[in-house]
């Protein structure tokens, strides 16, 4: 298969190399089922284990880390991941590396300048997600945390004139219904929960950060359409700026207690765990998710939902009740739905409508649908918008 390098050219395959029209169309096929298979392992595995990682690390008895240095670590860490990887780009050639950062970064500042505003609302949104799950148990995280998808739909119909089907539609309002019925679940005392947490701060985290995410990703396509700066180029930008921001935030935020302990206070082998996941784990989604359509998006989604509160209920001693079950099956047939090709979607509301009625056109196999940006923070690559499903980076 050629290789696209960071300018935009194709290279031609190397000796031995085999190109993508070379393979037998069995061995294509086989091929392409298995980086599916593993683009939905890691995008479970992700979703699932950032956040039972994060709540993890935050309820353990002992010395609380700061959220905040595990934000700018985070930052500091993918900033430097995809230095590297750009330097891999260019052979190890230190000078094209400088001249490229040089025109990318400096020459071109306005374009620079722009990720100035989705970056500090992925740094907010970073702190938050961490106030959030301190505050509500994974699963109830997990699954309010889908509203990202509503918050992400209307800002995209509001500032890109895009469309949602009736069933994308319907689909929203039963997400949104579903996590009102998981959050009365919480307020009504869904099991025990220590003392210092805080589900109405909890909450207000969790709709903040879906918020944040929404409008940051929508605003990242709005000003990044049609640039050619590579997925690593722009996480990079971001990760300067995310590190500057942060450093703002800490300082303003536990600046005293931070300057008192130490920049470390409170990091384990499990906090660690927390900031390599976090700065690791977008970038990987951005690399998987292009072998991921939007029903096995919507399906990982799901297996994220079931595995994390499995894994609560085993952690951290989380109850299910019949009212959180019901919650959380309404979230995941809504991100189902939500996910399902414009075709298929039609296809559904005409079915249910009339058994007799027209044919519904499908999309000519191969041609693309409109590109969009995942508003995943490590997830800036171009991929469909609607119908979509949102991926967990941010964070990145």
């Amino acid at each position: 298969m050629a290789a696209v390098g960071a300018g935009g050219s194709t290279a031609a395959p190397g000796p031995g190399a085999v190109s993508a029209g070379a393979l037998e169309p069995g061995t294509a096929s086989a091929a392409h089922r298995r980086l599916k298979y593993i683009s939905l392992a890691v995008l479970v595995v992700q979703n699932a284990s950032l956040i039972l990682s994060i709540r993890y690390a935050r309820t353990l008895p002992g010395d609380r880390f700061f959220a905040t240095t595990a934000v700018v670590m985070a930052e500091v860490l993918k900033g430097l991941t995809c230095l590297l990887l750009l330097f891999a780009q260019k052979r190890g050639n230190v000078k094209h590396l400088v001249l490229f950062l040089h025109e990318a970064v400096l020459v071109q500042y306005v374009d620079t300048l722009k990720l100035a505003v989705p970056s500090l609302i992925y740094t907010l949104q970073n702190n938050l997600q961490y106030v959030a799950i301190s505050n509500l148990p994974a699963a109830t995280f997990q699954v309010t945390y889908q509203l990202k998808i509503l918050t992400t739909a209307l800002f995209s119909v509001l500032m890109l004139n895009r469309s949602l089907s009736r069933l994308q539609w319907a689909s929203l309002l039963l997400l949104f219904t579903g996590v009102a019925i998981v959050q009365a679940q919480q307020a009504g005392g869904g099991g025990p929960r220590p003392l210092d947490q805080n589900p109405g701060a909890g909450l207000a985290a969790v709709v903040a950060s879906c918020l944040s995410s929404g409008f940051a990703g929508v605003y990242f396509e709005k000003i990044l359409k049609g640039s050619s700066g590579s997925v690593w180029l722009r996480n990079l930008q971001l990760g300067l700026f995310g590190t500057a921001l942060g450093l703002v935030g800490l300082w303003w935020a536990e600046g005293t207690a931070v300057a008192t302990r130490g920049f470390f206070f409170g990091y384990t082998p499990a906090v660690w765990g927390v900031v390599l996941n976090q700065a690791f784990g977008g970038l990987l989604v951005a690399v998987v998710v292009k072998y991921a359509d939007n029903i096995l998006k919507g399906f990982a989604t799901s297996l994220s939902i079931v595995l994390s509160t499995v894994a609560s209920i085993r952690l951290f001693g989380f109850h299910v009740d019949p009212l959180f079950a019901l919650g959380a099956g309404l979230v995941i047939g809504a991100v189902y739905l939500y996910s399902l090709p414009r075709g298929a979607a039609k296809a559904i509301a005409s079915a249910s409508a009339s058994t007799s009625g027209p044919c519904v056109h499908q999309q000519p196999p191969g041609q693309p649908p409109p590109p969009q940006l995942s508003s995943h923070r490590g997830d800036l690559i171009t991929e469909p918008f609607l119908p979509k499903l949102l991926t967990k980076v941010k964070g990145s």
